[in-house]
């Protein structure tokens, strides 16, 4: 009876180190990227945000990405500093945090949506879980109509630039949102001038990486905003966008030709219940702590 009682003793010991296993891992960590004109760490807007993932996943280890030495480089960059490069900073800094190598959710706000979608298709390891876009652009702007709170002074240069030409080169090297401008009455400069939007969108060459490793996301939720006053046009955060020649008629994603060739793998994800579609009833990033709480801290769940 000895060899019994030693198996007893092993299966207790597995199932209490199990379990001490599955404790010590915790909810899966979540990385968020900031909106133009903001910041990493501002209380007011991704302070609270972090604050409010941490208080409905409890024990969840939370990042916001700060590209830069510190806050005001962080929103400076948000303006001047090449998408491109932005980009692999962020790779590098979730690369090298011990703290997300089994993989991690993400959340971008405005263009931080659309760059973390970058990150997905170009960096993916470690994993990227889930993607919650809240207002990101992933067709792009045909217009910048005001900037939030202290960054008036940085958005009147760059609306000026863009007038000048956003794809004259050194703008497309210089000004972020120049480098995901999308203007519908000259495709052809787009696709051809665009440093940022048109590769990642896949508009030049086909990069089966990208297709492969966005597709590896377990749910890639876009959030539009349906009273939006800054996003020209709203459904850009849908993957939608006015159609070639003209800036009043749009298409939808399931219209476009991103999504009939499959370039990025779009389509099969719909077809697999992957892509999820949500709409806050307000303007651009005013959705309420309610609406956030019942509509995004189910994607930071590790089940899902």
């Amino acid at each position: 009876m000895a060899w019994k009682s030693a198996l007893f003793v092993l299966l207790v010991i597995q199932f209490v180190v199990g379990d001490h296993g599955r404790k010590k891992a915790g909810p899966t960590p979540v990385v968020i990227w900031h909106g133009m004109g903001d910041s990493c760490c501002n209380p007011l807007s991704m302070g609270s945000i972090k604050s409010m993932i941490e208080d409905h996943v409890p024990g969840v280890y939370v990042l916001s990405l700060e590209i830069g030495n510190g806050i005001v480089e962080d929103t400076t960059n948000g303006f001047l500093l090449n998408v491109n490069k932005q980009i692999k900073m962020a790779c590098d800094i979730i690369a090298n945090d011990t703290k997300l190598q089994n993989g991690y959710n993400s959340i971008g706000f405005s263009q931080g949506g659309q760059f973390l979608r970058a990150v997905a298709q170009r960096c993916p390891s470690p994993p990227m879980r889930n993607l919650v876009s809240v207002g990101g652009q992933h067709q792009g702007v045909y217009g910048l109509p005001h900037c939030p709170g202290n960054s008036s002074t940085l958005c009147d240069y760059v609306r000026k630039l863009l007038n000048i030409g956003a794809y004259i080169s050194w703008i497309q090297d210089t000004i972020v949102q120049a480098e995901y401008w999308h203007d519908p009455m000259n495709e052809e400069e787009y696709k051809k001038a665009s440093v940022f939007l048109a590769d990642i969108n896949q508009e030049r060459t086909v990069n089966k990486d990208y297709k492969t490793n966005l597709q590896k996301l377990n749910k890639f939720v876009m959030v539009m905003f349906g009273e939006d006053t800054m996003v020209q046009p709203k459904e850009s955060e849908w993957f939608g966008f006015y159609k070639p020649g003209q800036s009043k008629e749009l298409y939808t994603l399931q219209e476009s030709d991103l999504y009939k060739k499959d370039k990025l793998g779009l389509k099969a994800m719909d077809e697999a219940g992957k892509l999820v579609f949500l709409t806050s009833p307000s303007d651009h990033l005013r959705f309420t702590q309610d609406w956030f709480v019942s509509n995004l801290i189910p994607f930071f769940n590790s089940a899902m």
